[in-house]
Parts: structure tokens; sequence; C-alpha cells
């Protein structure tokens, strides 16, 4: 007998699921079979994920979150230590590439997430309470 589907509560919960690359619905599933290639259908649940749409919203996403960290990093650099431009950029370059990649899987499964739970893209609205408009 397999175990009762436990929906998330609340949209927060929601996205931190998606940002673990776990199936927004039940919790347990993987999202990605590949880097930042979805699951057709979650394993645990059968949620058909094939609808989704992030498109280019991970890679903003990406890129908003490493500018705003990097940001006191550039600034801490620049005023307390006296390095030369090339030094800077052969710190900040290499720092943000990997932010930005580390980050692309996590945003791309909270977008998949939020699509889930407000039922876009071919999803299916599901609420724990019951209340399924």
């Amino acid at each position: 007998m397999s175990k009762p589907i436990s929906l998330p509560k609340t949209l927060p919960s929601a996205l931190w699921r998606g940002t673990l690359c776990r199936c927004p619905r039940c919790g347990d599933g993987k999202l990605f079979r590949k880097w930042l290639k979805p699951v057709d259908r979650c394993s645990v649940c059968d949620l058909d994920i094939t609808g989704q749409r992030a498109d280019d919203l991970p890679a903003y996403i990406g890129i908003f979150v490493s500018g705003h960290l990097l940001a006191p990093v550039i600034i801490t650099l620049v005023v307390s230590y006296s390095l030369s431009p090339m030094a800077l950029l052969a710190i900040i370059i290499p720092l943000a590439l990997v932010m930005l990649i580390a980050l692309l899987q996590p945003s791309k499964g909270a977008v998949i997430a939020l699509q889930w739970w407000n039922g876009m893209h071919g999803f299916k609205r599901e609420r724990a309470n019951g209340e399924n408009p």
C-alpha cells in the first residue's frame, strides 16, 4: 500500500520542495533526470511535469541573486585591498560563474513548483486543505 501524498500547505513550502529539486506535489520524487532536464512524470506521485515552461526565468533569477550576493564582495575587494583590475577579474568572474551555475537547477525547480502551485501550463491546481478551484 502506498503512502498518501503530502501536498504542501503554502506556496513557500512548494517553492522549497522545488528548490531542493524534488517534486513540488509530493516532495519525494526527483524533479530532474539530468542537470536541467526535468523528468516527464514524478516517480512517486505520477505528477505529469511535461507541461512546465520555465524558459529563461531561472537564468534571470540566478543572475539577480548572484549579482546581489557578489556586490558586497566586489565592494570589499575594491575598498579593502589594493588589487589590480586583472586580479579583481580573476577573482570575480570565476566566482560569478560558479554561483550562477550552482543557482540554475534550484531556480528552475522553484519556477516549476510555482507553475504547479498556480495551476499553470497544464498543471492541475491542488491544495492540501481540499480547496481546489
